[in-house]
């Protein structure tokens, strides 16, 4: 795996991670959300990711077996930001403007303790990405010093 490859490994990691980053975000804002555009409650994004795939390449592998050029596949991208259909919690307070003839108010699907957990999991990533360029780029310095 060349130098380059790691660094495009890393930043892919770190975009997608700060855009789940930024979307448990806006789930957090909007966890009392009660009216949409759309109309209704707000409901819950999600990401869901993908290995990034080069296509036309052979398996590492393969193309050394042949005395072709080694082209690392890896990476990651988002497949798409997903909205959860389970609905919200119905509370009863009928002086709420967005309540129902029955005076209940349907509240996002937002849960707090989730995403405060899923935002943690996407810290920790994120500094997992920093971490590995942070390794390659000491090693291709450490290269260079070889060098001298």
């Amino acid at each position: 795996m060349s130098f380059w490859e790691s660094l495009r490994i890393g930043a892919s990691g770190l975009l997608a991670q700060r855009l789940r980053l930024d979307t448990i975000a806006n789930n957090i804002a909007n966890a009392q959300t009660t009216r949409t555009a759309q109309g209704g409650p707000y409901q819950r994004k999600d990401v869901v990711f993908m290995p990034e795939n080069k296509r036309g390449i052979l398996p590492p592998f393969v193309a050394a077996r042949r005395g072709e050029p080694v082209a690392v596949q890896g990476g990651v991208r988002v497949a798409q930001i997903i909205t959860d259909p389970e609905p919200g919690p119905r509370v009863y307070d009928p002086t709420h403007p967005d309540a129902d003839e029955e005076g209940y108010v349907t509240y996002p699907n937002v849960n707090p303790l989730v995403e405060m957990t899923n935002m943690i999991s996407a810290t920790r990533s994120y500094e997992a990405n920093l971490t590995l360029i942070d390794a390659a780029k000491r090693m291709a310095l450490r290269a260079l010093d070889i060098g001298r």
